[in-house]
């Protein structure tokens, strides 16, 4: 029986793959026009985007428009 939940495939970057870190993003990708993203540490938590969010998204991280050290 289907919950109505797509069953998301998260990954870790390689950084995060060593069993010491236990904090990473991690992030799904194989619903499509879906992108889904959760902190391993909260997996329940789960924040999901369209194809062109997460594009504006990454375009907006890539231009530091989120950097916190400014």
């Amino acid at each position: 029986m289907s919950t109505g939940t797509p069953e998301f495939e998260f990954v870790r970057t390689a950084a995060c793959r060593d069993p010491r870190v236990n904090n990473c993003p991690e992030v799904a990708t194989n619903v499509p026009g879906v992108v889904a993203l959760r902190d391993s540490s909260r997996p329940d938590m789960v924040v999901t985007y369209t194809s062109a969010e997460w594009a504006d998204l990454t375009a907006a991280v890539k231009a530091g428009e989120y950097d916190l050290s400014a």
